[in-house]
């Protein structure tokens, strides 16, 4: 091949003709790896692929390790998971009302707003404030081996007073100073 190449340039410099088809053709070739190059990293760039982290599915834990009744923080998901009645549940800690972080209280075992003082209980239904729902929920696919949340499809929680789980305040509420 560079042998080849060696006459096609020894040949387009005898004679200006060709060497203007030469170099035309040069160019051409040119123009057209580039563009191959440019379609060819374009594409890695722009191809579409599957989600990973908020927005797509999480992997978190065999569901044998989910505490019944208790809480498990998954912040790769934004949420947490819990059990009811037998099934895991993921609840985004996310506040219907303003968006603020919803933390899981130990003390009183409910999940206190801190912003403007919504109360949910264990399940993500409003005990009360300001939320005009519960929180919100993730699906989620149970396997023998792992609890995977897809952040990407949200169930919205029930309308406040449609309560499902009834569970008393277990003590004193972590954060006294919400208003």
């Amino acid at each position: 091949m560079g042998l080849a190449l060696a006459g096609m340039v020894r040949r387009a410099m005898s004679e200006p003709s060709d060497r203007r088809q030469f170099l035309a053709r040069m160019w051409k070739w040119s123009l057209g790896l580039f563009t191959i190059a440019g379609v060819w990293t374009s594409w890695d760039i722009l191809r579409p692929g599957t989600p990973v982290g908020f927005g797509g599915k999480v992997r978190t834990v065999p569901p044998d390790q989910v505490p019944d009744p208790g809480v498990l923080t998954v912040p790769a998901a934004q949420s947490y998971l819990t059990v009811i009645d037998g099934e895991v549940v993921a609840l985004w800690w996310k506040c219907p009302h303003l968006g603020c972080r919803v933390p899981w209280c130990e003390s009183s075992e409910e999940y206190e707003c801190p912003c403007h003082g919504s109360n949910f209980n264990r399940v993500g239904d409003v005990l009360s404030g300001p939320a005009p729902r519960g929180l919100d929920r993730f699906e989620l696919e149970v396997s023998d081996d792992m609890v995977v949340i897809d952040t990407g499809a949200v169930i919205l929680g029930e309308p406040a007073g449609e309560g499902t789980l009834e569970e008393e305040s277990s003590g004193p509420p972590c954060d006294e100073g919400t208003e």
